[in-house]
């Protein structure tokens, strides 16, 4: 039952992840491309569109982390550089940085070329 709750709690949370990042993705995109959230990426300083493939996934292999903020979400690595996935993604739910499986995971590409503003 424990885990149910759990269970139940963290696809609630995710869904309002979503729906947080798809409204902000929707109000903000100019470009007409994709269907997922805005990703800003750190390292290249550039924002990226994003295509939902596969939500969820199971908690199998390697996942890079995204991070909710005030610009949407963001993550490290972005394509061409070592750390970079290619969409294979994990949202901390609980906040215990640690990945678990009380977290979000989903396959959401990033789609090329990036740009300076979102």
């Amino acid at each position: 039952m424990k885990a149910m709750k759990a269970l139940g709690t963290a696809c609630l949370m995710s869904a309002a992840l979503m729906t947080n990042t798809l409204t902000f993705a929707a109000d903000h995109r100019d470009t007409g491309r994709g269907t997922g959230p805005i990703i800003f990426v750190t390292s290249q300083g550039l924002y990226f569109d994003s295509i939902v493939v596969a939500d969820p996934l199971p908690m199998k292999g390697r996942f890079q982390q995204l991070v909710p903020g005030m610009n949407g979400l963001s993550t490290e690595f972005g394509p061409g550089e070592p750390g970079h996935l290619g969409g294979r993604w994990w949202v901390d739910l609980n906040e215990d940085g640690i990945m678990d499986p009380e977290d979000h995971f989903f396959l959401c590409p990033l789609l090329g070329p990036g740009r300076e503003a979102p």
